[in-house]
């Protein structure tokens, strides 16, 4: 009897993802406490070796396999040429995702990451591990400002992963959510949000469930294309095109007498993200003309700005192919009139202009990667294979 039949192949797919997936949430739980962990690059290897197995083991189609081979091709160079394995891993981890049941491995991944961080903060409450509260200089003139971590280690990261919770919770429960369940999840991102002091998070937590509550009392909204449209234009192209002009403008700051005192005051609002894009990349590979088409070896100064940060950690080349597969993800939420994913995408993207909180190589950070995988698939099979994505099979086969 063939042992690799159809049937066969999808459950050990789905055992190597899974299990890829649950050493990446509990490798990111164990990178946001106060553990100290040396060994994360050993399981790097680990979690690339199953989802590439997975990758390889899936049935596809000749045309098919021409793009995976092109995608490995592409990310294997940027590993040589960069000596960062991000892509690769990314990339193996997305095609993995493939055939997965998208809303159970959504609803996975914000069980384990519910408990994982209510742990940490637990820890923390009880003086077990972690500091509750943080009192230092943050960059916003006060040298004495306390802020909360509970256990986080920085208040940025306990928003950030507070933040996550939230856009998992409306995705997969934001449709059929009552209004009082929608009233907890804004005290809870409220709450969040003063015991971080937070300046990104009032904005794109409000943005974010205003969305989600226009979506949920008018539902037929996510049939309208030109939301999907719009939303896509304003949040990511937007984005993109303003952290470009960031770049562009970082490069001229060591030029005292062409930068007013103007951007200063600007850059004082925003805590110095722009002027930080040259001052803090190692050789200023942040700012637009140290770009390069592949990113070489050094790159890997951290700075906020995560669309920027893309660029520079990865090069323009993958830059531009993440880009794309950000709008193909978005095609594919039209086509099944998917607007919670669309609430994602516009939030996501807004909030990575300002940080990079999901720009990162703990694939753990962006169950995001997880809708793409599927997404994506839906979107090269309809171009290569010419297969109706279907409206209405949102998650998992689930209407």
């Amino acid at each position: 009897m063939k042992f690799l039949t159809d049937d066969n192949r999808k459950k050990i797919v789905n055992a190597l993802f899974y299990a890829a997936l649950t050493i990446e949430l509990l490798l990111m739980i164990l990178e946001k406490s106060e553990i100290e962990f040396s060994g994360e690059s050993y399981v790097f290897r680990v979690t690339f070796l199953l989802t590439l197995v997975a990758t390889l083991i899936m049935k596809r189609d000749k045309k098919e396999w021409i793009v995976v081979l092109v995608l490995l091709g592409l990310s294997g160079f940027a590993y040589v040429y960069s000596g960062k394995n991000d892509l690769l891993r990314l990339s193996t981890f997305i095609m993995a995702a493939r055939d997965v049941d998208l809303y159970k491995a959504m609803k996975y991944c914000f069980y384990v990451c519910l408990a994982g961080f209510g742990l940490i903060a637990l820890l923390s409450v009880l003086g077990i591990m972690g500091d509750i509260a943080l009192v230092a200089d943050y960059g916003r003139s006060d040298p004495n400002e306390k802020r909360y971590v509970f256990g986080f280690g920085h208040p940025n990261t306990l928003f950030g992963c507070a933040y996550a919770l939230l856009l998992m919770w409306l995705w997969l429960y934001g449709k059929t959510a009552k209004w009082w369940q929608y009233v907890l999840c804004i005290l809870l991102s409220g709450a969040a949000i003063w015991l971080s002091q937070s300046r990104t998070g009032i904005a794109v937590c409000f943005m974010t469930v205003v969305l989600a509550i226009i979506a949920r009392i008018f539902p037929k909204v996510s049939g309208c294309q030109g939301i999907y449209v719009v939303g896509t234009t304003f949040s990511t192209v937007f984005s993109v095109a303003l952290s470009v002009f960031a770049a562009w403008l970082a490069s001229t700051v060591y030029i005292d007498n062409y930068v007013d005192g103007d951007f200063w005051i600007l850059e004082g609002k925003i805590n110095f993200r722009i002027s930080n894009l040259f001052y803090s990349a190692e050789n200023r590979d942040g700012v637009l003309y140290r770009w390069k088409l592949f990113s070489g070896h050094g790159c890997e100064s951290y700075f906020d700005m995560g669309w920027v940060r893309i660029f520079y950690w990865y090069g323009i080349i993958p830059a531009v192919v993440i880009i794309l597969c950000v709008l193909a993800v978005a095609y594919v939420s039209w086509k099944k009139r998917d607007v919670w994913t669309l609430i994602l995408i516009i939030s996501l993207s807004i909030y990575t202009l300002a940080e990079a909180t999901f720009v990162t190589r703990y694939l753990g950070r962006d169950f995001f990667l997880i809708i793409a995988g599927v997404y994506l698939g839906c979107f090269f099979r309809a171009v290569i294979l010419k297969i109706d994505i279907k409206e209405g099979e949102t998650y998992g086969g689930k209407a």
